[in-house]
Order: C-alpha cells, then structure tokens, then sequence
C-alpha cells in the first residue's frame, strides 16, 4: 500500500513563527530581531503555562536597554562626525598659505640636546594618515599642525593670522619642558607636538601624555 508523506499545509500557522532578516554584522542582535524573538515567543507559550510576568518585565527592560544603546551610539556617532567636518573646515583655510615649519628630530647635538629642522614652503593639500591631518607642502614635505611655527605673508610672518591660529601660539612652547601632576605624582617631560582635540588644545609630550596648558605647573627651556 502507497504511503504519501505528509504536507506542511497541515502544520498550525501559530508553529511558524516570524523570520528575523539580519542585516549588518550577524554576532550584533538588532532591536528589531530582538522584539521578533520576544513576540514569537509569546505566540508559542503553553497556553496553560503562560509567561511569568516578572520574566516578561525584564526581557522587556532589556529590550528598552538595548533600544537606549543603540541610540546612544548613533547619537556619538553623528557627535564625532560633526567633528571631524568642523576639524576639517578649520584645517582647510590653510591651503595656499606658506608656513614655517620645525620638527624635533631624534638626533641630538653636541650639547645632548635633540636637532630641530626648520623650513617653509606653500601648503598645497591636507590629507589624514590615521585620523590624523597631514599638510602636504608644495616640495613634498609632510607635517602635522603642531609643526607649524608661524604663518608667512609675502616671506615674513603675519602676526594676525598668526594669533587667529591657535595652534600656532601654541607650538611656540615646543621643545620646552613641563612639569605637571599626574594620579598625584609629580613628573616632567619636553613637549614634541601639538593637536587639537575638537575645540581644545593639547600639548604631547615624549612620553606619550596627552595634556592641556591648564595642567602645566611649570614651563622650562
């Protein structure tokens, strides 16, 4: 006797949950996938059994926690971008300007002190090289803001454009040493360059440390 096996048409629509379409990265849960997981779940309880309330209470305090992350981190998200365009903005208005330049080597000179390379030349291109803004001058010659030790106007510098730069005030400091407090232990160290860090300026030492002019205690040749 023929046997027919049997078709899914008979099986209960409840049994078919919902399909959860991932998009993105598959190890991250959506806020989407997870209220599809949590109403599939509800339309497959035991009728006899149905879920705690306590236990529906706090899978949907997780879902409102992970709702409230990921919002948080679009929120941070579109913050750094804005950022980076009003950074970019700011680094921009130096095309076309010539610039004098001076960089700390790791060379050091007679006195044991590090050899400073100086020079000047017309900024023709800005680029980033690991987040970073990089000037690119019309000979080739790479630099960073914190190298820039003045702005030239027809071969001398221009004290006005120059206080309108922050950066540029700042960078006068470079090659000094600082003495600071850090997890309340006093250190000092020379300062090597200078950035900024959206509307602030901070100061990087040799050492590494990232600090602002406000938590230096002592400036020194």
């Amino acid at each position: 006797m023929a046997t027919t096996g049997i078709s899914n048409d008979y099986f209960l629509a409840s049994t078919k949950g919902p399909k959860i379409s991932k998009t993105g990265d598959n190890s991250s849960l959506g806020k989407d996938a997870f209220l599809n997981i949590l109403i599939t779940q509800l339309q497959n309880q035991d009728p006899t059994q149905p879920m705690d309330d306590k236990e529906f209470i706090s899978q949907m305090a997780q879902f409102s926690s992970l709702e409230q992350m990921q919002n948080m981190t679009t929120a941070m998200q579109d913050l750094l971008a804005s950022q980076n365009e009003t950074q970019l903005m700011s680094y921009t208005s130096f095309i076309g300007k010539e610039v004098k330049w001076h960089e700390i080597t790791e060379e050091v000179d007679e006195a044991g002190k590090n050899i400073i390379n100086e020079g000047s030349g017309v900024i023709n291109e800005l680029k980033f090289k690991d987040g970073e803004p990089i000037f690119v001058l019309g000979d080739g010659k790479e630099i960073s803001p914190g190298h820039i030790s003045s702005i030239l106007n027809n071969g001398t510098a221009s004290g006005s454009e120059a206080a309108e730069n922050p950066l540029v005030t700042a960078s006068k400091i470079i090659g000094q040493m600082v003495r600071y407090q850090l997890d309340g232990e006093e250190l000092s160290a020379k300062i090597e360059s200078v950035t900024t860090n959206g509307s602030l300026i901070e100061y990087i030492l040799n050492n590494g440390t990232r600090l602002q002019k406000d938590q230096f205690e002592l400036i020194s040749e």
